[in-house]
């Protein structure tokens, strides 16, 4: 009944058949009259000109655009957009997330929205989660776009400021989430135009998510932060990891069987927290000679021991960081293995590893900017994703981003064919029953793809295979830089690989390998060519197809022999037979060594098999030791096994293991969406004030020197206005005016005021009061642009402002940080910590508005022009 509950109120269908007859539908009407365009550029840029000068829309040339993106996709790359595609392409354009099976092309379906909405001139960002995606996809898709007129540009992490400017500047741009975040962030610390990276006038105009699920929901619970060293002792934290050492890890209080917890301290593995006992807070005052751990002088004391705890029991070499061959501690992304380089843990844990690791360690930081990928996209006038594995998280992204998913159609029906898990009593059970079947596919010749959680557990794999005596690859966070050419051969006959998370690969894994792209390497390699010239690229097409002219075509290229040819065409003969073999072996096999904590990870990593209709299939390996299950799985299935004396070679393949899995994996993601949502609500109050003060500065920054101007006498008289309030207050009499106060005050902001009367002021009303004196202190700054000019006078404004409103932020981000930390104490006193928070972080923000008013008044008056060059 629900099942046609729910066919009855899905929407998903309704809109997509509504999209075939508006969209698709008129699209392919224009097909064989686009074919008819000489000029693809000219035709495009008319329908530019329509929409910059003629006042249409987008939507008023969806249809014609579509099919002259079409048309460009089949001139210059050889691809024609499916029906298919032109339904996500639409979807993307209207802002929504778009689901689409792996293998579905969603590199070329983004170029129909990034191309469309490219008209409008405000530049159109594609955001990958990897430096390599980005590259491949634009070098892949900058010949479609060049046929239409547009132009394109990559934004890296190399690049030098005056480079990502031109990068930015084109029409579409590719960049990953972490770069362009930053660059948001470095931008509004900028000291000048010149230093921006994103355009000046609609930087945030159009954004396409690429694995927007992986970018937008697991990566969310990490804010970005620009960091500046800060002054702080780094040896302590070597102390400190000789120190926890002699402590003894505990077990926490149990009702019914003991009512304290045992030992020095006891952890949290689900929370990832540390809890010292009254026992381990004696030992370490008497093993540091304290009085009190927890008095105010020795906190920070107190917060490294803990650091050094959770470094030691919760966080692991090759599983949530790796130490390279320079001493350097990088992270792994939990949900796609790979390494992190330049991100590091905050609040001192990535010292108190280092030290564990006796590897030099770093200086502590302290934050100059931050903001959560939440806050940041929804800056965008308009952004929309797309991902194999959305739908499930539907809620999150209406609540958050208010935007809908879309599940596209595939273009061929889905052939593979999905086996319950089977669960074993140990992860050595576990392991040896993989290889088992690693052997038995291995020996029919059939691709296997073995999927682990992390780098800990591939290798441990790999050895196995190894004393199995069959040859694999593996690809996790240590061998990254072989990434692509290992996907790329992992649908090959007889091929085995081990991949730590498969999710944003960007390679497809092909039946019978990626001829393609091994032809592409060739090329690179052995004759020293691009593989992304126009010339190359219609040679690689002409074997793909097996052009009779491929020869010929060939030949025509500058370094090209008969010879390489020859080989190459050899090498599309030999694919086609190996994946003619493969798809009557079954396709690809994948095998899941755990669950990962979150479906849609799970469901990642399936659909690498069965890709455009290929036969495929998979199966996952549980055991009852693996994290997810020993932390949140039931019990009782644990004691049932022991009860019906099953080893470590029988599995279990029931639904109450099944529902076990499943609820674990709900609890888990609950839980995470929590954590996120708590994220979001905090930053919530930090992205209003952040909006304010980026806002200010930016008018600053960009605005002409009258509005500066402007913004500068604003402030002094601001300024005054507060030293008035405070000094000669409304409700008191004049007797009891503080004049001598406001005198220290406005003299030692405005000291050209020293020979002001201010004893005057007593026989005036509040109001001439504040007129008198404010006339007083514009008289100074009129006097004061006069002095310097008014030129010179403006820049002076302007680099005071800028300067004075960074070194405020950055104190203010410090004073937030420190009271996120403790506000959840407040919960012991019976207060919402949330309240709390909001209310002190409003009192903060408004304090540190007046010192910013005070301070420019100051340098404004004080400062010499030649000091501030």
């Amino acid at each position: 009944m629900f099942r046609v509950l729910n066919k009855m109120f899905d929407n998903n269908q309704r809109d997509v058949a509504q999209i075939i007859k508006t969209i698709v539908q008129p699209v392919n009407a224009l097909e064989e009259e686009t074919q008819k365009v000489e000029d693809l550029a000219a035709a495009f840029m008319e329908l530019r000109r329509r929409v910059t000068e003629g006042g249409e829309t987008l939507d008023d040339v969806v249809v014609p655009a579509f099919a002259l993106i079409r048309e460009a996709g089949r001139r210059s790359i050889g691809k024609r957009h499916y029906d298919v595609q032109l339904i996500g392409g639409y979807a993307l354009h209207k802002g929504r997330i778009a689901e689409m099976r792996t293998g579905e092309g969603k590199t070329l379906v983004a170029t129909l929205a990034l191309a469309l909405n490219a008209l409008e001139g405000r530049g159109c960002h594609l955001v990958t989660v990897n430096d390599y995606l980005a590259r491949v996809g634009m070098e892949e898709m900058s010949l479609l776009y060049r046929t239409l007129g547009l132009t394109v540009g990559l934004a890296s992490r190399e690049m030098q400021p005056h480079q990502k400017q031109a990068a930015y500047a084109c029409d579409i741009t590719y960049v990953t989430n972490s770069e362009l975040g930053f660059d948001y962030l470095r931008d509004n610390m900028a000291q000048s135009r010149e230093a921006l990276a994103l355009r000046a006038e609609h930087p945030l105009n159009f954004a396409i998510v690429d694995e927007v699920d992986s970018i937008l929901i697991d990566e969310a619970r990490t804010p970005l932060i620009i960091s500046g060293a800060a002054e702080k002792a780094t040896d302590l934290y070597y102390v400190y990891a000789k120190l926890i050492r002699r402590l003894q890890k505990g077990e926490p209080a149990e009702p019914g069987v003991r009512t304290e917890p045992t030992g020095d301290y006891t952890i949290d593995e689900k929370g990832k927290q540390v809890h010292i006992t009254e026992g381990g807070i004696s030992k370490i005052e008497r093993l540091l000679s304290l009085n009190d751990l927890y008095s105010p002088d020795n906190m920070d004391k107190a917060h490294m021991i803990t650091q050094a705890i959770r470094a030691r029991e919760l966080y692991h070499r090759e599983k949530d960081y790796i130490v390279n061959a320079e001493g350097e501690v990088i992270i792994i992304d939990e949900f796609t293995g790979r390494s992190m380089p330049g991100r590091r843990y905050g609040e001192g844990l990535h010292q108190a590893i280092e030290a564990k690791e006796g590897v030099k360690i770093e200086n502590e930081n302290q934050t100059l900017a931050t903001i959560t990928y939440q806050n940041f996209f929804r800056l965008y006038n308009k952004f929309a994703g797309m991902t194999g594995t959305a739908k499930t998280e539907e809620k999150e992204f209406l609540d958050i981003y208010g935007s809908d998913v879309l599940v596209i159609p595939t273009n061929r029906g889905v052939q593979r064919k999905d086996a319950e898990d089977l669960v074993y009593r140990s992860k050595m059970g576990k392991y040896n029953a993989v290889v088992q079947e690693v052997k038995e596919m291995h020996a029919t010749g059939r691709p296997v793809l073995i999927g682990t959680a992390s780098i800990v557990t591939s290798e441990q794999l790999s050895d196995l295979l190894t004393q199995a005596g069959i040859q694999h690859s593996v690809l996790n966070a240590k061998f990254e830089a072989q990434e692509a050419s290992i996907v790329a051969q992992a649908g090959r006959s007889g091929t085995v690989t081990i991949a730590t998370n498969m999710a944003g690969r960007g390679t497809d894994i092909m039946l019978g390998g990626n001829a393609e792209f091994i032809l592409g390497e060739a090329i690179e390699q052995q004759l020293g060519l691009s593989r992304y010239t126009p010339e190359v690229e219609n040679f690689i097409k002409a074997i793909s197809r097996q052009d009779p002219d491929a020869m010929q075509i060939g030949m025509q290229i500058p370094g090209m022999n008969e010879d390489f040819i020859g080989q190459a065409i050899q090498l599309q003969a030999d694919t086609l037979t190996d994946r003619q073999r493969v798809k009557d072996l079954g396709g690809l096999h994948i095998i899941g060594t755990e669950r990962h904590e979150s479906r849609r990870i799970d469901n990642q990593l399936r659909g690498r098999a069965g890709r455009q209709g290929d036969p495929g299939s998979s199966r996952f390996y549980v055991s009852f030791e693996d994290d997810l299950m020993r932390l949140f799985a039931n019990d009782r299935v644990v004691a049932m096994m022991d009860r019906l004396g099953m080893d470590d070679t029988q599995p279990i393949e029931a639904k109450m293991v099944t529902g076990a899995i499943e609820k674990a994996q709900a609890r888990v993601e609950d839980r995470n969406f929590s954590t996120r949502k708590q994220l979001l609500e905090f930053d919530n109050v930090m992205s209003k004030q952040r909006d304010t003060v980026y806002a200010q500065r930016r008018e600053v920054l960009l605005g002409p020197d009258a509005d500066v101007e402007e913004s500068t006498e604003g402030m002094i008289a601001d300024f005054v206005d507060h030293q008035l309030a405070t000094h000669l207050p409304i409700d008191q009499s004049h007797e009891n005016w503080d004049i001598d106060g406001l005198r220290a005050a406005i003299t030692d902001a405005v000291p050209q005021l020293e020979e002001f009367d201010f004893d005057s002021l007593r026989s005036k009303t509040p109001a001439e009061a504040q007129d008198t004196l404010l006339a007083a202190v514009a008289d100074a700054f009129d006097a004061r642009k006069e002095e310097l000019s008014p030129t010179m006078m403006n820049s002076l404004s302007r680099y005071v402002i800028l300067q004075v409103v960074d070194q405020l932020w950055k104190e203010h981000l410090h004073g937030m940080d420190v009271l996120r930390q403790g506000i959840g104490l407040r919960g012991y006193g019976q207060r919402d910590p949330f309240t709390e928070y909001k209310f002190e972080a409003t009192t903060m923000f408004n304090d540190m508005i007046d010192t910013l008013k005070a301070d420019v008044t100051k340098f404004v008056f004080r400062m010499q022009f030649g000091q501030a060059g």
